[in-house]
């Protein structure tokens, strides 16, 4: 999917968020433009994170995955239903 057809589905996803909800959008989409650049985060810095979870309990981890997993399957099933309202993109 080339650039300009991305930004053409983006747009009109946003045309369909509630007007409540916006700003959120908004201050997500800003984050990404300008604060990623300016955040200056170095590899050293992310890999700080990547044995964060080291400690966690493997039952409390098991409970989580599954979570995310279910959270996930419900989301993308509820956009799929979306999507075919909308023609199917």
């Amino acid at each position: 999917m080339n650039v300009s057809t991305i930004r053409e589905r983006v747009v009109e996803e946003v045309k369909l968020i509630p007007d409540h909800k916006l700003m959120e959008i908004y201050e997500l989409i800003h984050y990404f433009r300008v604060g990623l650049q300016s955040s200056g985060g170095t590899i050293d810095q992310v890999a700080k994170f990547a044995g964060c979870w080291a400690s966690l309990p493997e039952d409390t981890f098991r409970e989580f995955s599954e979570e995310i997993a279910q959270r996930r399957s419900q989301a993308f099933s509820r956009r799929r239903s979306s999507e075919s309202s909308l023609g199917g993109y």
